[in-house]
């Protein structure tokens, strides 16, 4: 499995390099990204992919010095059930 960043995405590639997952975003100006939309294909659930998913737009925001508006509902559910995401919720 291999993560990669696209313009405005984390795209989730499996062994034979096809897609399977994505997590995107938009900017909101400069200091704010608002996380819309994550996707796992369902032959590959269970594998907490979305979850890495979501953490590599948190750790993006961290690079970024952003805050994250989490309007996806797997991505709110992260920041509610993870306080260590605390520091790039944006309150």
């Amino acid at each position: 499995m291999e993560i990669q960043e696209e313009t405005g995405r984390f795209v989730l590639f499996n062994d034979e390099n096809q897609e399977i997952g994505e997590m995107t975003w938009s900017d909101a100006g400069t200091e704010m990204m608002i996380i819309d939309h994550t996707f796992v294909d369902p032959a590959y659930r269970g594998q907490k992919l979305a979850e890495k998913l979501v953490y590599q737009g948190v750790e993006k925001a961290r690079r970024e010095g952003k805050k994250i508006i989490p309007l996806c509902p797997f991505a709110k559910k992260e920041f509610d059930t993870k306080p260590e995401y605390g520091d790039v919720l944006r309150k």
